[in-house]
């Protein structure tokens, strides 16, 4: 370089301090930032989605295209594609329209005690007394326990001979001998969703706990200064402001119950003579027949019963202020 050239670059003005750098470099150290950054996200979320893909995604597609199999542990040599076979059968079986009815009756009959009762113990919990601390733990506590020990437990408490159930009534004067609980058709079904609604309730008492205990205490003062008993705040202040969470967990606990064939198999079985079997522990006794192919046909038949359910679910319970914009 000549040495006019260099008195030439050494006689330009310099940039400011603080100045901004050309819009040609902070461009390309904004690529090369956002580039190094998102290769840095990726390397922390690898193992997650590794493990996610391996044990979740990888055996749903196995799982899923054995429906459309002749899949039988019993004959292995023989897994021909055959379609739509396997739903055709099901639809076909008189047990499945059995089996269908006790799963709503199994949900509806569980949620509705679920959610009241629950909602009961979440507005007792929500106010400040001695040892509610001692109280929470107590009432949380089932929430812990495995599904299928609550269900051991319950056959014994209704068991015909020697359980506490049919002791406690016949102290009580209300039955004159022995109830067979689990051996009735119809008792058998009582029995088990007694059991799940003692189980569920701690779940909804503790999802409407935390949101009773979002809601501000300026509304429950405005409330009180017009004049508002506490019906009407509760039905017109506390639950519009928490109708969000409410409906998400009534969903939510939904789609457990749906899914949840612990206690029946704990206590029950599915019996007796299939009146107890929802459609998830249908599928798990087709599964221990050896008929994976039915089995996964069955399972895609309650992912899509869910998928629908909480489609139009989701859109009874949208807000209408929102749904008009």
């Amino acid at each position: 370089m000549s040495r006019t050239s260099t008195l030439e670059a050494s006689e330009r003005p310099s940039s400011p301090a603080g100045a901004p750098a050309p819009r040609q470099n902070r461009s390309r150290s904004r690529r090369s930032f956002t580039a190094r950054r998102l290769l840095v996200i990726l390397g922390f979320l690898s193992p997650a989605i590794v493990f996610v893909g391996l044990f979740i995604y990888y055996p749903m597609i196995s799982g899923s295209q054995m429906a459309f199999r002749n899949w039988n542990l019993n004959n292995l040599t023989n897994t021909d594609w055959v379609g739509l076979k396997n739903f055709e059968t099901i639809f076909a079986d008189p047990t499945f329209y059995t089996v269908l009815g006790n799963t709503v009756l199994w949900v509806v009959a569980s949620i509705v005690p679920q959610f009241l009762i629950g909602f009961a113990i979440a507005l007792w919990l929500r106010r400040r007394f001695r040892f509610r601390g001692i109280y929470q733990a107590l009432i949380f506590f089932p929430w812990a326990i495995s599904g299928f020990l609550i269900g051991i437990l319950f056959r014994w408490m209704f068991n015909s001979e020697f359980g506490v159930i049919n002791d406690l009534l016949a102290k009580a004067g209300v039955i004159d001998s022995p109830v067979p609980w689990l051996a009735d058709p119809t008792t058998a079904m009582v029995a088990v969703i007694v059991a799940n609604v003692w189980y569920g309730v701690t779940f909804f008492a503790i999802m409407i706990l935390a949101a009773l205990q979002s809601v501000p205490a300026d509304l429950f003062e405005a409330a009180a200064l017009d004049g508002a008993g506490k019906s009407r705040t509760l039905f017109q202040v506390t639950i519009p402001y928490i109708r969000v969470t409410l409906g998400l967990t009534v969903l939510l606990r939904v789609i457990w119950i749906f899914n949840f064939p612990d206690i029946i198999f704990g206590m029950t079985g599915g019996g007796p003579a299939n009146q107890t079997h929802i459609l998830t522990t249908w599928m798990i006794a087709t599964t221990q027949r050896g008929d994976y192919g039915q089995a996964s046909a069955l399972g895609l038949i309650v992912v899509g019963i869910l998928v629908l359910f909480s489609a139009f679910y989701l859109f009874a319970i949208r807000d209408k202020k929102e749904a008009t914009r």
